[in-house]
């Protein structure tokens, strides 16, 4: 919603006159900070009308009939004169901002700080660390104690019911006048959080003492209470109800800019703790517990509800602007800048058009833990600098843009800066008229353009200056010749060689995004030089670019892959391409834009260096990989216990067979895929790669993990992504086929077996009725029969050709099927032989033992647990149970199968997975 705002201003006044809630019309669009600049016969006046929205307000009283004139719009780099027009003081009897017009939309009244959480979760794990000290240092907290109170009784009587009077009224009277003062001053919003946050500490404190007393370990309890002064049976309270309010109110009210009061409120704190500590009514470890419950219920409850929105709103930008000698008339909100920069486009009485930039703490917060994951994972060179304070972003932005102009670059000129209070500053700029990238139609980048784009980042270069921001919002085309760099707000002085080579390949990008790789390294070259070019290859890696060009990369290549799939198929099904011609156009359209701007740097600059520069600290793979030991090793404890192995009871025997049963598996699981891929595969690297593959499952599904790491593996093994593709699933599509008609064959089997009872084939009976009654429901609803049909489209491009090519080849159709077939056996026989080992193989038959596998196995795996931990574990035993072992067998054979299957394999797993990556075979 937007619309315009009257003002009133003083002008010595250091305050707004309103709290930016009066309410705002709709009938007055936003205005764009960037237009397509004008012919140069336009006046100042029609240059200023087109620049912004239609004016309604000029019947009101003291609005000026018409925009004042300025002169024709300069061109980037080139400052306007500054001179009025002529009649730019026709009202001069007017008082110098009287009547000021903001066009903005309302802010949102509350903001949510990362800060905040931080803050809430570091309470948190104080008081983690505050239970584990009172349960681990016992002697240390009770020393503590005992020594407190042999010191205590040195202190006169007097004195300490004179302190203990005095913290008592105190406590309770200076957060109450703080209230009153900020009610005085219409601030009773904060003083709203404040009492929220306190109702909750005072809750929260409830909580945990009744916890200790009717719950926690001794050690606990003994270390947060003690029996009361005088010799009591007694116990004092863990957390003191009336001093952890107090705590969350003074923090969540905000006392960082008002010194004297967040002093006073700790004296008081301090004060009332150090008498109840003196007097016997609490323990060292119960104050901290208490202060840290208050600190935490305050910033949780300050995250969850949100802190008050402090920044300014554009009234007080017109004020700010007054005071640094401007004479603003309007304001209208501009698109925001990178960082959710607020900017806006100002009319003045006087001088032309400025661009105002204001920074403020919460935009300085947005985005925190992405900034704070890229720091922790790239080097420091790959990450711009976060500035750690209001001012130090207002003087770096400054910086840099004086820099900027002092170099010759086309840039916007700085002309004033100032904060705008505590917690906002503002950059004030003379207006540039253009459009960016991003609005520029295809057609409209011209090579001029892109050539004047290059011309400044050299420029810029050539001193050393990074702009490190090189996006389509950050190219302002002035004309179809002409571009200048806006954004700098996050470049660096004095940078090094790699950040300037950053700069280059993000420009690249940039451009081939819009032109072509082709048009993009021509450009680059006419003005840079194809040595200068070369050297960027290395740093043409996603991880180097900025998030926009991330984003539009992914979306590029899966719009052309989808487009590509689209008309391959589509051009088979009519004969115009083979199959083969159809993968190959895939295959061309999935190579991503990286690789074509590359290949066409080799080509003016064979030479240049090919290895990419390492811009990573931390890889995401490494960090998978510590998360999924740490996950295995927390389930191994908590899941596994000795007890339930009954290991005085088992057959080692039997288990040893098993364990014999699990390790073949994954020669069947190699075999199952081998046979489905034509060309050849290295037999030993395919088992290291199935072996690979349980330590993939903890941290996916087994079936997601499974298929995604042999189709990995298949194409580090030279085979084109749509065929990897397409053998993985036919070797899926293969053994869910197998696994129906073992199924099958089992339950006739065990119904066989068990003198006509029919029972286990008569579920499989019910389980194909159950998929013929699914399979009408899907061709009757259309959403799910389209969307069926489109995967259906997809598997017999992909899986049905392959198997054509495959049958051209009996033996590799027999090692896969073999391999199926031996698979399903091999994991059955190892969860017999565990059920032998703890002798209950009397009560099933092996054919009732691969009916339960069949069955609880995949209904388990149907729930998406990493490895199906929990789900398999319960679907297993209660197979096995209902087939007629007792639950005292049946519980330790589950879990020495899970363990032989899916534990044990986890540490040869890591090392085949590390293996193999070293190899460059994943």
């Amino acid at each position: 919603m937007t619309g315009t705002a009257e003002l009133n201003v003083d002008e010595g006044s250091g305050e707004s006159a309103t709290d930016g809630s009066a309410p705002r019309g709709e009938d007055a669009p936003p205005v764009d900070l960037r237009h397509r600049a004008r012919d140069a016969h336009h006046t100042g006046e029609d240059a200023v009308a087109a620049q912004l929205p239609p004016d309604d307000g000029a019947d009101r009283p003291g609005t000026p009939d018409r925009p004042p004139e300025r002169p024709d719009q300069h061109t980037a780099g080139q400052p306007a004169d500054g001179a009025a027009g002529e009649d730019a003081g026709e009202h001069p009897d007017e008082p110098a901002g009287e009547h000021l017009a903001v066009d903005e939309p309302l802010l949102p009244p509350r903001a949510h700080r990362p800060s905040d959480l931080l803050r809430f979760l570091a309470g948190l794990l104080g008081i983690v660390a505050v239970f584990v000290l009172a349960q681990v240092a016992v002697s240390t907290t009770s020393g503590i104690e005992s020594d407190i109170t042999i010191n205590a009784k040195r202190i006169p009587d007097l004195l300490s019911t004179i302190s203990a009077l005095v913290s008592s009224v105190a406590v309770l009277a200076v957060p109450l006048a703080f209230a009153v003062e900020r009610l005085i001053k219409r601030d009773g919003l904060r003083v709203a959080d404040g009492v929220l946050a306190s109702v909750l500490a005072y809750g929260v404190s409830l909580g945990v003492d009744w916890w200790v007393a009717a719950s926690a370990p001794e050690e606990i309890r003994n270390a947060l209470t003690q029996f009361g002064p005088g010799g009591g049976e007694t116990l004092t309270d863990p957390v003191h109800g009336y001093l952890a309010p107090v705590i969350a109110y003074m923090t969540a009210v905000g006392m960082s800019s008002r010194p004297r009061w967040r002093v006073a409120l700790w004296i008081v704190v301090i004060l009332s703790g150090a008498t109840e500590l003196v007097n016997g009514y609490t323990t060292p470890l119960s104050l901290l517990l208490t202060v840290l419950i208050g600190w935490s219920v305050a910033y949780g409850t300050l995250y969850a509800i949100g802190s008050p929105n402090i920044r300014p709103t554009g009234q007080h930008l017109m004020i700010g602007l007054r005071k640094v000698g401007f004479t603003p008339s309007a304001a209208h909100l501009a698109p925001d800048g990178p960082g959710g920069t607020r900017r806006y486009l100002v009319v003045q009485q006087q001088g032309p058009l400025l661009d105002v930039h204001i920074i403020d703490r919460e935009q300085q917060a947005s985005g925190f833990f992405y900034r704070a994951w890229r720091r922790l994972r790239l080097r420091s060179v790959a990450v711009r600098r976060s500035p750690q304070s209001l001012r130090q972003a207002l003087e770096q932005e400054a910086l840099i843009a004086y820099a900027a102009a002092a170099s010759g670059a086309r840039a916007p000129q700085l002309v004033a800066t100032s904060e705008l209070g505590p917690d906002a500053a503002i950059l004030v700029y003379e207006n540039v008229a253009g459009r960016t990238l991003d609005e520029l139609a295809d057609e409209e980048v011209t090579d001029a353009v892109m050539a004047s784009f290059w011309a400044s980042v050299a420029t810029l270069h050539e001193r050393r200056i990074a702009h490190r921001r090189l996006t389509g919002e950050s190219l302002l085309a002035v004309d179809e010749r002409t571009g200048c760099l806006i954004n700098l707000s996050g470049g660096d002085i004095a940078a090094g060689d790699l950040t300037l080579r950053i700069d280059v390949a993000q420009l690249l990008t940039t451009f081939a995004l819009r032109t072509g790789p082709e048009r993009a390294v021509a450009a680059a070259t006419g003005v840079l030089g194809p040595a200068r070019v070369a050297e960027a290859l290395p740093l043409l890696q996603p991880v180097g670019l900025s998030r926009q060009t991330r984003g539009d990369l992914q979306r590029m290549t899966k719009e052309r892959k989808a487009a590509a799939k689209a008309l391959a198929l589509k051009q088979v099904a009519s004969g115009e391409r083979t199959q083969q011609q159809a993968e190959e156009d895939i295959a061309q359209a999935n190579e991503d834009l990286l690789a074509k701007l590359r290949g066409q740097i080799l080509q003016i600059a064979p030479e240049a260096p090919m290895a990419p520069a390492k811009l990573e600290r931390l890889k995401p793979k490494t960090l998978i990989m510590l998360v999924a030991l740490t996950f295995a090793a927390y389930l191994a404890l908590t899941t596994i216990r000795p007890d339930q192995f009954k290991v005085s009871q088992m057959n080692w025997a039997w288990a040893a067979a098993a364990l014999a049963a699990a390790a073949g598996s994954y020669v069947a699981a190699a075999m199952s895929l081998t046979g489905f891929v034509p060309e050849k595969l290295p037999f030993g690297r395919t088992v290291a790669a199935q072996v690979a593959g349980s330590f993939v499952k903890l941290v996916a599904p087994a079936a997601v993990g499974g298929i995604a790491l042999n189709t990995r593996y298949l194409q580090k093994a030279g085979i084109r992504p749509v065929q990897a593709a397409a053998s993985v699933g036919a070797s899926q599509l293969a053994g869910l086929g197998g696994h129906l008609l073992l199924l099958f064959a089992f339950g006739l089997i065990t119904g066989t077996q068990t003198n006509g009872d029919l029972g286990a084939s008569r579920a499989v009976i019910i389980g194909v009725l159950s998929a013929a009654v699914l399979a009408l429901v899907v061709a009757a609803v259309a959403p799910l029969r389209r969307f069926v049909v489109t995967r259906v489209r997809s598997l017999l491009f992909g899986v049905i050709p392959r198997m054509l090519d495959l049958m051209q080849t009996p033996r590799k159709l027999v090692t896969g099927f073999g391999g199926i077939l031996l698979l399903t056996l091999s994991f059955t026989a190892c969860l017999d032989a565990s059920v032998q080992a703890f002798g209950g193989g009397g009560h099933v038959t092996y054919a009732a033992v691969a009916v339960v596998f069949l069955t609880a196995n995949a209904a388990g795996s149907a729930i998406p647990t990493p490895g199906g931990i929990g789900p398999v574990e319960i679907a297993l035993i209660g197979a096995l149970t209902a087939a007629g072992v007792p639950l005292t067998a049946a519980t330790p054979a589950v879990f020495l199968y899970r363990l032989l299957t899916f534990w044990l394999p986890v540490v040869p797993g890591w090392v085949a997975y590390n293996v193999l990556q070293r190899k460059d075979a994943l």
